[in-house]
């Protein structure tokens, strides 16, 4: 990474685990100033050890969130990159689904994301330069059964991302989506964690059950076989959008994401539940 008098500090939500923490390390090792960051910091140790500074951060709390952002604008002048990763997938049909359970889905996915928008983009604003890169989905372009709320979320995500691309651009501030098809990652044992139990007498208690098992399986199966090596590979496009000059407006990783999303395109809504159909157990109604 060249020198230059702004900041380009990155700072990555979500570094537990999986992709956050390998984009953690991708940045450090390629010689950004990287702020790692987790709700529970003790779990960022060996990214400290790979060169990452890190930070307690909980896109669920206002006081974490700009006590982030704080620390890295004292340090650095402004926080140049900011990676909005932190977030995960509830599976619930959208009738069981608790208040709670949506609330926090959306707390993690949109609230989080939008407000470390919010916080970091001042200072960018300030150097006339800065990058915001959202983590969507292959899941904000087309839609799953039993995970509507998931789904709701980022597709709110790609609508705020595109808004928020327009509205900063003449501030020298670049806004960009990627979007992971099947990443092999802790992501995939969080599946059945993300999902509450249903009553067994409930008339999608069979669904939900097979919906989470699909999901689950996909990470193993012929869909598996269609994701990238790991999370590395987004690591890259990460690095490589807040490198460019002209980054693209989204990124879509994985031959599977892409063919996931010319496939929705293609099809007719009909067409499109008729393979969902193929793919997944429907709820049985009663006779």
């Amino acid at each position: 990474m060249p020198d230059s008098p702004v900041s380009r500090a990155v700072l990555i939500t979500g570094c537990s685990t999986g992709i956050g923490r390998v984009t953690a390390e991708h940045f450090a090792r390629k010689g950004w100033t990287t702020y790692a960051t987790a709700r529970k910091p003790e779990t960022l140790e060996e990214l400290k050890a790979a060169g990452c500074r890190t930070l307690a951060l909980d896109v669920c709390d206002e006081t974490s969130m700009q006590e982030a952002v704080a620390h890295v604008e004292r340090e650095e002048g402004a926080v140049g990159v900011l990676v909005n990763n932190a977030g995960y997938s509830l599976t619930a049909p959208i009738e069981e689904a608790s208040d709670a359970d949506i609330r926090r889905q959306f707390e993690t996915n949109v609230f989080g994301l939008t407000r470390m928008c919010q916080l970091v983009l001042p200072g960018m604003r300030k150097q006339g330069w800065g990058r915001i890169i959202n983590l969507s989905s292959v899941g904000g372009k087309v839609t799953f059964p039993g995970m509507g709320f998931y789904h709701a979320s980022k597709y709110a995500v790609e609508a705020i991302s595109d808004a928020l691309r327009y509205e900063v651009r003449p501030f020298g501030v670049k806004v960009v989506i990627v979007e992971p098809g099947l990443i092999k990652t802790a992501f995939a044992d969080t599946v059945g964690h993300a999902a509450p139990d249903l009553d067994p007498s409930s008339p999608y208690a069979e669904f939900h059950a097979g919906v989470i098992d699909r999901s689950v399986g996909a990470y193993e199966g012929l869909m598996g076989k269609l994701a990238a090596a790991g999370p590395e590979a987004v690591a890259s496009v990460i690095e490589r959008a807040a490198s460019s000059s002209r980054p693209r407006a989204r990124y879509s990783v994985t031959p599977g994401a892409k063919l996931t999303i010319a496939s929705h395109g293609l099809l007719p809504d009909a067409g499109w539940d008729l393979m969902m159909r193929t793919q997944f157990p429907q709820p049985k109604a009663a006779r």
